[in-house]
Order: C-alpha cells, then sequence, then structure tokens
C-alpha cells in the first residue's frame, strides 16, 4: 500500500467491536460487573430490527445486538470457532493475564482456557452468552524479546 493512499484514510483507531446476544440486559450488567464497561447508549434500529447498546470503558466501546438465536456450540471453542468464516474474537491486553483470569474466576466468569503463546500468558473467557473474548500481555513484555 502506497504512503499517499494511507495518509487518505488517515488515523486509524478501534471504535467498537459488536457481538450479538440472545438476552442484551444480561449482557449489558456482564460487561460492567465483570470488566468494568459503562453504559454509554441504547437503541432500536428498526431497519434490522434489533434493540442494542453501546457499554464504554476508556476509548472502546461494544456494540451488543440482542438476537433471538443462542451461540452454537463450536462458537464457544476458541479452536473450533476459528473453522468458522468470519470474526473470531474481540481481544484485551492486560498487564497480568494470570491475575486477570484469577479475579475473573473469582468473580464467576467461564474461563474457556489458560495458555501460553511464545512463553506469553494468554487466556480465553466467554462472556454470558458464550461470546469469546481474549485476554493477553503486551507483547513487548513476552521473554526473548527485544525491550
Amino acid at each position: 500500500m502506497t504512503e499517499s493512499f494511507t495518509s487518505a484514510i488517515g488515523p486509524l483507531r478501534a471504535h467498537h467491536f459488536g457481538i450479538s446476544v440472545p438476552d442484551l440486559e444480561a449482557a449489558v450488567a456482564w460487561y460492567q460487573r465483570m470488566l468494568g464497561f459503562s453504559l454509554e447508549e441504547r437503541l432500536f434500529i428498526e431497519k434490522i430490527p434489533a434493540h442494542i447498546a453501546f457499554v464504554k470503558r476508556g476509548d472502546f466501546r461494544i456494540e451488543i445486538f440482542q438476537v433471538a438465536a443462542p451461540l452454537p456450540d463450536d462458537r464457544r471453542t476458541p479452536n473450533l470457532d476459528l473453522k468458522t468464516h468470519g470474526n473470531k474474537h474481540m481481544c484485551f491486553e492486560v498487564p497480568d493475564v494470570p491475575a486477570a483470569v484469577a479475579a475473573l474466576r473469582a468473580a464467576g466468569a467461564d474461563i474457556a482456557f489458560e495458555t501460553r503463546v511464545d512463553g506469553n500468558p494468554t487466556a480465553f473467557v466467554r462472556d454470558c452468552a458464550g461470546n469469546l473474548i481474549e485476554f493477553l500481555q503486551p507483547f513487548e513484555l513476552r521473554p526473548g524479546r527485544p525491550a
């Protein structure tokens, strides 16, 4: 890609990640209680039609759509979910994955698994609807990486 093309687009900043859930109220409450998001806005989009909510933490939002169908079992398992075309999961960088997982576990979160990737602690958690959320530590903290 040429520099003039990327200059024309301008800077990119993550705004939100969208998820679908069967129970909007339960999902909003889960993201508030487990991850410290706050409710920013509720809408009804007639064209879909769907009730939605935006929850926000810092500059990042999650757009939550209420739908009727539950998440299929293979979409609830990180390695199986990769076999289905489409978005896979959102990921948050945290300073200490084991500490974050311990806090989430103590609060009752559904921990899908914990592992290390190239020495970097990584974990997947399921929200109250089964949507996958990854947690990892900053890449620059990985063992063997230059500081």
